[in-house]
C-alpha cells in the first residue's frame, strides 16, 4: 500500500494509464522537463519519453487542438491546462470540436481525451489562478466533468476518464493537491463515472458537495453531530452526467437538502442540483433547499480569499436553518 497525497495520486494514474496503453500521451505546458507546475507529470517524461510527454507552447487553444487531433487519430490524449482562469482560451475547440466529434461524424469518430486542471481558490494565487468554471461546462452536450476530491477518487477517476471513449474534463482542486495523504496501491482499480459517492451517511439532511469543497462539509457533518444533527454527505464527483438517483434517495431520507458550491451564486452547478430535487423530489422537502456558494464577484486576492470560500462553518450555520423548519 502506498500513502498519496492528491498531486502524487494523478501522477500515478497517469503512469499506469501509459504503462498500460501506448496510445496515451500526455501533452501540456511544461508537463516535460518541469514535470508541472504542480508537479503532476513529474518523472513521465524520464519514463515515457518525449514521444508521449510533449511539452507545448504557451497556448491553450493549440493544447486543446492539438489533443482533439490526436484522440481523432486513435491516441488518448491527457492534455495539461495549468490553472482553469487560462481555460476559456480553449473554448472553442472544447465545444466546437471535442463535444461535438461522435455526433458530427455519425459514430464514425470518437475523442477520447482529458483535459486536466486545477481548479479553486484556498492557495492565495493571483487573479485567473483561482476559477471555479464547472458549471460552464457542465452545459457542453457530449463534455464529461468529473472533479476530484481526494487522492483515492482523484486516482481512480482519473483511470476511467482517460479509459473513456468521449471527452472528459477533469478538475482538480488546488487547494487538496497537498492537504492530506491516502492509501492509494498502484493496482487499484478505476472508479465508475457519473455516480456519486456517499462519504458519511445522515438522517437529518443532505449536504452534496464536489471538490475543494467536500472536506468542508465533511467537517461541518462532524461539528454538527455533536448538536445531534446527522448529515448525509454526498461527493458528486462527476457533475455532467449527474448521478440523481443517489441525491434523490438521500433526500428522501433527511427531507433537508444543502448544496455546497466555491463557485459563484449565480448560475451554478448548485442550482442544477436544486432544480432536479425540485422537478422530481419535492415531496420528500421538509425545507426549502439551502445553497452555500462563493459570491457573484472575482475571487478576491490574498486575505480576502478565505471569506470568499465556503466554509464549515457557513454550510453548518445553513443546515441550522434547514432545521428550523417543521
Amino acid at each position: 500500500m502506498t500513502e498519496r497525497t492528491l498531486v502524487q495520486a494523478v501522477n500515478a494514474a497517469m503512469a499506469r494509464a501509459m504503462a498500460e496503453d501506448p496510445a496515451v500521451l500526455v501533452v501540456g505546458e511544461d508537463v516535460g522537463t518541469d514535470g508541472g507546475v504542480f508537479r503532476a507529470t513529474e518523472g513521465l517524461l524520464g519514463r515515457f519519453g518525449p514521444q508521449r510527454v510533449i511539452d507545448t507552447p504557451l497556448a491553450e487553444a493549440g493544447i486543446a487542438g492539438l489533443a482533439v487531433g490526436l484522440a481523432a487519430q486513435g491516441f488518448r490524449p491527457v492534455a495539461e491546462i495549468q490553472f482553469t482562469g487560462f481555460i476559456y482560451a480553449a473554448l472553442d475547440q472544447v465545444v466546437n470540436h471535442a463535444a461535438r466529434l461522435r455526433t458530427r461524424t455519425r459514430g464514425r469518430l470518437t475523442c477520447p481525451l482529458v483535459i486536466r486542471a486545477p481548479t479553486g481558490g484556498g492557495v492565495r494565487a493571483p487573479e485567473h489562478h483561482s476559477e471555479s468554471p464547472e458549471a460552464m461546462f457542465a452545459h457542453i452536450p457530449g463534455l464529461r466533468v468529473v472533479v476530484a476530491s481526494s487522492p483515492a477518487r482523484a486516482f481512480g477517476l482519473l483511470l476511467a476518464a482517460i479509459r473513456d471513449p468521449d471527452p472528459v474534463l477533469f478538475l482538480e482542486p488546488t487547494r487538496l493537491y497537498r492537504a492530506v495523504r491516502e492509501e492509494v496501491p498502484d493496482d487499484a482499480p478505476p472508479l465508475p463515472l457519473d455516480r456519486a459517492f456517499v462519504l458519511r451517511e445522515g438522517t437529518d439532511a443532505t449536504l452534496v458537495a464536489w471538490g475543494g469543497m467536500v472536506p468542508e462539509a465533511l467537517a461541518a457533518a462532524e461539528a454538527l453531530e455533536k448538536e445531534d444533527v446527522s448529515c448525509e454527505v454526498i461527493d458528486l464527483a462527476t457533475l455532467k452526467p449527474l448521478d440523481e438517483e443517489t441525491i434523490l434517495a438521500s433526500v428522501a431520507r433527511t427531507g433537508r437538502l444543502v448544496v455546497v458550491q466555491e463557485a459563484p451564486l449565480t448560475a451554478g452547478f448548485g442550482a442544477e442540483v436544486a432544480a432536479r430535487v425540485a422537478e422530481r423530489g419535492l415531496m420528500s422537502l421538509r425545507a426549502p433547499v439551502r445553497r452555500v456558494t462563493g459570491w457573484d464577484t472575482v475571487m478576491p486576492l490574498l486575505r480576502l480569499e478565505q471569506r470568499y470560500i465556503p466554509s464549515a462553518a457557513r454550510i453548518a450555520a445553513a443546515v441550522r436553518d434547514a432545521m428550523a423548519f417543521a
